[in-house]
């Protein structure tokens, strides 16, 4: 700034250094031009700093620390060789005008008029300031030697006690006076970081994938680490021990069927039979009895070698057919049995003799030579002659 207008000074042509000295002199000017138009009255204007917090009187507005304004400055008094200023300023929001002049005694400002503090002040010796040293103990350094000494010796003391606090103090300054270092070391921290961050979110980012997870990750900590060290989860090592296992289940499991179980499959069995019934075709009445008809079952005449005259000639003395070997078991157990089997072939109109004859072969007239010729192709006996065949060819597949 000095530069600047040094450079840039105008000497008129009849300046003369040797009257005149200076262009102040021969513009008969103060130096600071409008701050010094009342230096006459001793008062000067000067560029002031609120000290603290105040409430201005006339408009009861706040102020705050740090707000300037151009005030006039003046001497009012000495504190010993100290001088005493006072500052008269006007408030910036109202017509009214404020006043503080210093305090040396207590290192200090004083509102003489037009305001009041704030309140927010505290004692320095709780708060390990400075404190200064007043007149009367001045004086006493001054003239007593002993009371000096125990002075120094208690500021001495005071020293090691603030010591460690100072060398912290001047070791953080040094540490922020090379700005490059300390920016390096910074901006090294910041990558490290961020690396570090990046490859923590890749790992959420596969566990959320592999567990099928949509909800955040919360950083692990130490406790959640010591909690997962206690834990052990213990699994079979070998196919051999699995083998083992289920081997002894299988022994020790019971052979026979609980009675849950049976009681399920009795359930189950009953439940399948009721929909094979709903399914059937609708039986006959339970007052018809049930006959071999009813069950599918066709009689069909057996293809065996007609037996010997003389052997029908006894049979019909003794009343009681000869069965073969082969086919005692196709011969009904009873003369009931044989009636209901009768029953169901169509009859011939044969004569009264041949009624218990089978009817699955043509009848021929009695008295013809065919007759005669085949005796052996005479009505014998149903068990003699016939078998039951199922035939399951009308009933339905379930």
């Amino acid at each position: 700034m000095g530069e600047r207008k040094g450079v840039n000074k105008y000497y008129p042509p009849d300046f003369n250094p040797e009257k005149h000295g200076s262009l102040n002199r021969y513009h008969n000017s103060h130096p600071l031009r409008e701050r010094a138009r009342k230096l006459s009255q001793g008062i000067l204007i000067i560029r002031f700093e609120m000290p603290y917090n105040i409430w201005c009187d006339g408009c009861k507005n706040h102020i705050g620390m740090g707000v300037r304004y151009n005030a006039e400055k003046k001497k009012v008094g000495n504190y010993y060789t100290t001088p005493i200023y006072r500052f008269r300023m006007k408030c910036h929001l109202c017509v009214n005008y404020i006043e503080m002049q210093t305090d040396p005694a207590n290192c200090d400002y004083v509102i003489v008029s037009g305001a009041q503090r704030k309140e927010e002040r505290w004692d320095m010796a709780d708060n390990e300031q400075v404190l200064t040293t007043e007149h009367e103990k001045k004086q006493k350094l001054e003239t007593d030697a002993m009371y000096r000494l125990e002075h120094g010796e208690a500021d001495r003391s005071t020293l090691k006690k603030a010591l460690p606090t100072l060398s912290h103090i001047q070791e953080a300054q040094n540490a922020w006076k090379d700005d490059f270092a300390l920016n390096s070391m910074l901006r090294k921290r910041f990558r490290e970081k961020k690396k570090a961050m990046l490859e923590e979110e890749e790992r959420d980012q596969a566990l959320q994938a592999k567990a099928s997870l949509a909800i955040p990750l919360v950083p692990e900590t130490e406790d959640d680490r010591k909690l997962a060290a206690l834990l052990k989860f213990h699994t079979l090592d070998s196919y051999e021990d699995k083998q083992k296992l289920k081997r002894t289940e299988i022994i020790s499991r019971s052979w026979f069927p609980s009675t849950s179980t049976s009681t399920s499959s009795t359930s189950k069995a009953s439940s399948v039979l009721k929909k094979l019934a709903q399914n059937r075709r609708s039986v006959p009445a339970a007052s018809s009895p049930i006959t071999v008809g009813h069950l599918g079952i066709v009689r069909r005449r057996s293809r065996e070698v007609p037996e010997s005259p003389q052997h029908m000639a006894e049979t019909l003395k003794s009343g009681e057919p000869r069965v073969p070997a082969g086919m005692a078991q196709d011969r009904p157990t009873s003369p009931q049995d044989c009636s209901q089997e009768t029953t169901e072939l169509p009859k011939n109109s044969g004569p009264p003799g041949q009624e218990g004859s089978c009817g699955d072969r043509p009848q021929t007239p009695p008295g013809t030579s065919q007759e005669a010729a085949n005796p052996q192709d005479k009505a014998q006996p149903c068990g003699l002659s016939s078998s039951l065949v199922a035939d399951y060819s009308g009933s339905e597949s379930e």
